[in-house]
């Protein structure tokens, strides 16, 4: 059962689009200098159906080596195959992870009592000793593992202990709490949610696996213990500092077109790697078929780093100080934005 904040780490990469394995390892050792609880390689904030197998076996193997004894590392195994699942799973387990990361499988969309029977529960089976983590996530997966479903699974398999909820549905975790119990880990899949989902009876929350934790793991951690031992004003403190950049995990804007205005949504993990990318830190493109900001996107990525710049240098800092950048110099340079929108 898994408590605290975990990051779910971005996959960097070089101008080619190539996996940028010094980046990587980079990235892991800020996570880890920073106190963070956990590291997920290859979810889907890693852009993980565009990652290749043998780069995912890489990515994997670098969080679990650098993660062993200074924190958890989660594998993201999940996949709309089962078969590609299980081997996934499988070579996690062999690198020594902790957890199993498994998101609703996508497009094929089958129903909660086929994601039990046909997806979770053969990974569990497979491999008891790995605490399994369900990720639901309707609105991108098409389909979602029920709170019914979720109480059955750990009922049977004790492994199944822990689920990231980003469904958005308070009155969801609500029920998933009642299903599955007080010894039953629900982690917010949503930066923006999770001080809620923590501070309420009905769904006690034990944490988060993290967006914003990429740039900046420590106050994301710090937050979340002071909401653990009961710190309201420390964590309202950090929670106000945070909230504008929880806020920058999807952003929507506008474009003009020949044929009108038109809607432009940046999905994650576009908006954090372009963060990183201004702040200096290593994250490259993403993969196609996502792309860049449109210009109006960017501006508004831009406007929230300079507000949580201005108002709270400290969330930033930590960044700043492992990666040996100047944050406001680079805030305010039109050449750091260069190639980052279209």
């Amino acid at each position: 059962m898994l408590k605290g904040c975990h990051t779910a780490l971005i996959t960097p990469l070089t101008a080619d689009h190539a996996l940028d394995d010094d980046g990587l390892e980079q990235l892991v050792a800020f996570q880890i200098a920073e106190g963070i609880d956990g590291v997920l390689a290859c979810g889907t904030t890693a852009e993980s159906p565009t990652l290749s197998g043998d780069e995912q076996n890489l990515i994997t193997r670098v969080v679990c080596r650098q993660a062993k004894e200074q924190c958890r590392a989660i594998g993201g195994a999940g996949s709309n195959s089962t078969a590609k699942t299980l081997k996934s799973a499988e070579y996690a387990a062999q690198e020594g992870a902790d957890a199993i990361l498994l998101v609703d499988p996508y497009y094929n969309g089958p129903s909660s009592l086929e994601i039990r029977k046909e997806y979770v529960e053969p990974v569990a089976r497979a491999f008891p000793d790995l605490d399994m983590i369900p990720y639901v996530i309707p609105g991108r997966s098409g389909t979602k593992l029920l709170p019914e479903d979720l109480g059955i699974l750990f009922f049977e398999y004790k492994n199944v202990n822990t689920v990231k909820e980003a469904t958005g549905d308070l009155d969801n975790m609500a029920r998933t709490r009642a299903c599955c119990g007080d010894d039953f880990s629900i982690l917010s899949g949503d930066d923006d949610k999770t001080f809620e989902m923590m501070i309420r009876d009905e769904i006690k929350a034990a944490g988060v696996i993290s967006v914003a934790s990429n740039v900046a793991p420590g106050p994301v951690t710090q937050m979340v213990h002071a909401l653990q031992r009961g710190d309201r004003d420390e964590a309202d403190r950090l929670h106000a500092a945070l909230k504008p950049l929880f806020g920058m995990v999807g952003v929507v804007s506008e474009e003009s077109t020949p044929y009108g205005m038109t809607e432009v949504k940046a999905r994650n993990p576009l908006p954090i790697k372009t963060l990183m990318n201004i702040l200096g830190m290593p994250a490259g493109p993403c993969r196609q078929p996502l792309g860049k900001m449109n210009r109006a996107g960017l501006d508004i990525v831009l406007g929230i780093a300079r507000e949580v710049h201005a108002q709270s240098p400290e969330v930033f800092a930590p960044a700043a100080s492992f990666f040996g950048t100047d944050i406001a110099q680079r805030l305010n340079d039109p050449a750091v934005l260069k190639g980052l929108a279209y």
